[in-house]
């Protein structure tokens, strides 16, 4: 499964700005990649593993602005259709137990 994050944070002072950084920092401390700006998506294996980061995706919301969060299926992720741009071949983001490099 996947579990693909969207926010839109305001940045009109300081405080704004820290928690803007604090959220983005979390979520590429727990394994988001950036798919697009303010788009993040992770691998998750387990229904219980994306009901833990849920949790923790909670206790680190910032006070203002607005996140979403979507729970696809690898099979749905895979489905993605590029109309511009390409996918970013140097990221390993796979679903595989075992990553050979």
């Amino acid at each position: 499964m996947r579990l693909i994050l969207f926010f839109d944070l305001p940045s009109v002072d300081s405080k704004d700005l820290v928690e803007y950084r604090n959220f983005r920092r979390f979520l590429i401390k727990n394994g988001f990649i950036m798919m697009q700006e303010s788009v993040y998506s992770k691998l998750v294996t387990t229904g219980s593993s994306s009901a833990l980061m849920k949790k923790q995706i909670e206790k680190n919301l910032p006070s203002s602005g607005i996140v979403q969060l979507l729970e696809i299926t690898e099979k749905q992720y895979a489905s993605i259709q590029y109309l511009l741009g390409k996918s970013k071949s140097n990221v390993i983001d796979s679903d595989k137990r075992i990553i050979e490099l």
